[in-house]
């Protein structure tokens, strides 16, 4: 393990309040050594890294400029709140990041009045700023009080249509709130022409007319790049576009952009906008992921998420394992399909990487599109695809397909266009908690007339419900499948299409009968080895689709069987939910069967590792024997440790 660095300054700090009593010059030193204090601790814990050293200058100047937690200050996304959360009274349980029992990921109302707003999806932070803002101007009261509302949101998350919806709202509202725009994809070095036309507009705007009178006694408050170019600027503003413009039209001033990493820069514009806005604002910042840690900024994707690693090198820990990724099985499965299929195209909401289309869009650049974060746009874009003729597949994440899930009901599903809905992240996921958990998928999709949603058993599994997928041109078809490596199972060369709607028996035996749906299947055959020993004949049938179901697999397991227990990782409402409303509309339940249904609980689970997520909602196969047990009215002996 990596020694903890030194942090005399940063030690000084239990609070934001403590900023305020610390020099220009000791907050840099107090930046310096937050930015080492969190490369020590993710290196402890893995996690989100790039997005938090982006961010370390704009932290320290915002907490030392805003008084948190009265003014609300909210992070987009909040993946990289790290660095905040050090500063927030949290940093002696920084390296429980992401574990059980430790602090999440992302900011997390419960656990600190410094996380006004928890977040975990994007572009959610400047509806909320408006709230605390009109809240503020109504009455409100909540911990803490109502001051200044702050949103920070990346570039990235600006691109989803609910940030533009909300400047909308809060232009027409004119009230005062303040937007970070965190740009961490332009160069830091604009020329200073530019940077002074931007910030020009303190003067040009009508909540600072005040300021724009006080001319040299304000031009002196700003940083010294800025001072030179100000009567210049304003002489160019009638002859060129500049970037405010945009944001202007929508009600707000807009000032920058700023070097984010420069504490000379930012603290004073801060100041300066804190004392004199009077309506909404937003602040363009230039930031870059991973700043300051060479090993991140090295990195494609500039250290966006890592497992532990060496501080010293940058080299990750990783669990070796025999067995591919779902992903890549997913990805790989697809460009089998792809070379044989010209028609086969690939779409995909700012997660090339997270759903393995960064393969398919090396292979297929033409035929990929990364849409941004922008999970509506994409389903829609995909359906009018579908309906030109082409056969998307759609990849996003379970708890991303619901921002979406407007445009799969009216555009999609209504329309009965075959998208092909390749959804990952299904199930629970691990340290990334309750937020990226996907539970609802099957829920939401199965209740859709003419909606086909299968679910993978295992990593051989998918790669047949890909090719029956791109195969399947009737409708609208989804499959699902985890996160993490696969069970190490033979993988067959080519995928096969599978019959729509008809399952499969795995074990046969007597008394118990079990259908799976997905990845529990592997626990259920281990539960049945167990029980075997006890003297318990266990049927298993891995059901395969949700929708539509196989009605014989299920009628003949009820027939000859005192019990039925379905298991499923996904909510109520989904599969299990299906297969007793076909039991109930056949009358099977007045012929004495027994039935249960085993689904994740109606709670949302905190991070964990996934074992320990699906031993908390019981889902294990200690968990599937003692069902059976329990159905059957044997007593549970020892079962648990």
């Amino acid at each position: 393990m990596s020694p903890k660095p030194s942090t005399p300054t940063l030690d000084r700090v239990h609070a934001p309040a403590d900023l305020k009593r610390l020099s220009d010059s000791d907050l840099k030193r107090v930046a310096d050594e937050l930015r080492a204090e969190t490369i020590s601790a993710v290196s402890v814990t893995g996690g989100h890294l790039g997005a938090g050293l982006g961010v370390v200058e704009l932290t320290v100047a915002l907490h030392a400029v805003f008084d948190t937690p009265k003014d609300k200050l909210i992070w987009d996304v909040g993946h990289q709140c790290y660095p905040h959360k050090i500063l927030t009274g949290r940093r002696d349980r920084i390296r429980t990041l992401r574990q059980k029992d430790g602090l999440s990921g992302f900011t997390k109302r419960a656990e600190s009045p410094y996380d006004p707003f928890g977040a975990a999806h994007s572009s959610t932070s400047i509806s909320a700023a408006l709230g605390f803002a009109v809240a503020r101007d109504l009455g409100g009261a909540c911990e803490g009080g109502l001051g200044d509302a702050i949103a920070v949101i990346g570039d990235g998350s600006m691109s989803a249509g609910m940030a533009f919806e909300a400047m909308n709202n809060a232009g027409h509202l004119n009230k005062r709130l303040f937007v970070i725009l965190n740009d961490n994809e332009m160069s830091i070095a604009p020329p200073v022409g530019a940077l002074s036309s931007y910030l020009s507009r303190l003067y040009a705007g009508e909540p600072f007319q005040e300021f724009k009178a006080a001319a040299k006694g304000a031009v002196s408050l700003l940083p010294e790049p800025f001072r030179e170019g100000a009567k210049r600027a304003k002489d160019m503003l009638k002859g060129m576009a500049v970037g405010g413009t945009l944001f202007e039209a929508l009600g707000f001033s807009y000032v920058g952009p700023i070097d984010g990493h420069d504490l000379d820069q930012l603290l004073p514009v801060l100041r300066t906008v804190k004392a004199r806005a009077t309506g909404p604002m937003l602040i363009h910042v230039l930031t870059k992921k991973g700043k300051g840690y060479a090993p991140a900024e090295r990195a494609r994707d500039r250290g966006h998420a890592t497992a532990k690693f060496d501080v010293l090198t940058g080299e990750q820990v990783k669990a070796p394992s025999n067995a591919p990724s779902y992903t890549s099985v997913f990805a790989k499965a697809l460009l089998r399909e792809a070379a044989d299929d010209s028609r086969i195209c690939a779409v995909t909401a700012a997660m090339p990487d997270g759903t393995g289309l960064n393969l398919f869009a090396e292979r297929y650049p033409s035929r990929c599109f990364d849409v941004g974060i922008a999970e509506q746009h994409g389903v829609t874009f995909s359906a009018a695809l579908a309906a030109g003729g082409m056969k998307p597949f759609c990849a996003m994440y379970s708890t991303f397909l619901q921002r979406g899930y407007d445009q799969v009901v009216h555009d999609v599903a209504i329309q009965r266009l075959p998208v092909r809905f390749a959804i990952d992240r299904a199930g629970l996921v691990g340290a990334d908690g309750a937020t990226h958990a996907g539970a609802f998928d099957t829920a939401f999709l199965a209740n859709l007339p003419g909606m086909v949603v299968m679910a993978a058993a295992d990593e051989a599994e998918l790669v047949h419900m890909v090719a029956t997928a791109a195969a399947y041109d009737t409708g609208p078809i989804a499959f699902r499948f985890p996160r993490g490596e696969g069970s190490g199972v033979e993988m067959p060369e080519r995928g096969q299409p599978l019959e729509i709607g008809k399952g499969r028996m795995i074990r046969e035996g007597k008394g118990v009968a079990i259908l799976s749906f997905g990845t529990r299947l592997a626990e259920v055959l281990k539960a049945a080895e167990a029980l075997e020993a006890r003297g318990i004949s266990l049927t298993v049938a891995d059901a395969r689709f949700a929708k539509p179901l196989d009605r014989d697999l299920i009628l003949k397991l009820a027939a000859e069987h005192e019990a039925l227990i379905t298991i499923e990782e996904g909510a109520v409402g989904g599969f299990g939910s299906h297969v007793a409303q076909l039991l109930a509309d056949e009358a099977v339940f007045d012929k004495g069967l027994r039935f249960r249904s085993m689904v994740l609980p109606d709670t949302f689970i905190d991070q964990s590792s996934p074992e320990d997520m699906y031993a908390t909602a019981q889902m294990n196969a200690v968990d599937i024997e003692a069902k059976v047990l329990e159905t059957l009215g044997v007593k549970m002996l020892g079962l648990r440790a």
